[in-house]
């Protein structure tokens, strides 16, 4: 998938905090997706990261928030985080790819993230993720839901992101989906086919 892949620089700093079991589970996620092309951004693997240093580093040089969708979030299809809060630093978004549970556990384990402000946004969009099922229907990929952050981001002029790399973005995502969708469809194929033959 990686040749489909196009990075392009943003004003924000993402941050990917990836889980261990979704690591182990898949080299080619959506999590690895968005670190490929999103140039301003890092991708660490754990559960605990009270004392990362490197995370700690960044949460202290710059303006960090949580993509999360807490009742105290502020949620980004309705105003802007400039609005909300005096930003006088860099922005940096800490994305959790995991699942709900255990990026639960993640945020209740690592006490530098507790405090940090939650970003959330309100989206009518369906998962294209087509070879997974969902927890709910508005639950979104990792590489869906910050393709949202920048489109809202965007939107308020926190950044200046042509619409042709936003457009690019979901590309690896798409692509791998209609690459596993068309290898389901084949071996479907071929064991009906050997079905046929054997009770022939």
């Amino acid at each position: 998938m990686c040749e489909h892949v196009h990075s392009f620089d943003t004003n924000t700093k993402f941050i990917i905090l990836m889980h261990p079991k979704e690591f182990k589970k898949v080299k080619n996620g959506t999590g690895h997706f968005t670190h490929l092309a999103l140039q301003n951004s890092e991708l660490f693997i754990g559960v605990d990261f009270t004392n990362h240093a490197k995370i700690n580093e960044i949460i202290a040089t710059h303006e960090s928030f949580v993509l999360y969708p807490s009742k105290e979030a502020i949620n980004l299809s309705n105003t802007s985080p400039h609005a909300q809060h005096n930003i006088v630093k860099n922005m940096a978004i800490f994305i959790i790819d995991s699942t709900w549970a255990c990026s639960l556990k993640m945020i209740r384990e690592s006490k530098n993230l507790q405090v940090l402000r939650h970003l959330s946004f309100t989206s009518s969009k369906l998962s294209q993720f087509k070879i997974k099922e969902q927890p709910a229907e508005y639950c979104l990929s990792t590489i869906e839901s910050t393709h949202c952050v920048l489109e809202l981001l965007s939107l308020w002029h926190v950044e200046k992101i042509p619409k042709d790399d936003l457009q690019m973005f979901l590309r690896p995502f798409e692509k791998m989906v209609e690459y596993q969708l068309s290898h389901i469809k084949n071996s479907t194929s071929t064991t009906l086919r050997f079905k046929a033959r054997t009770l022939a």
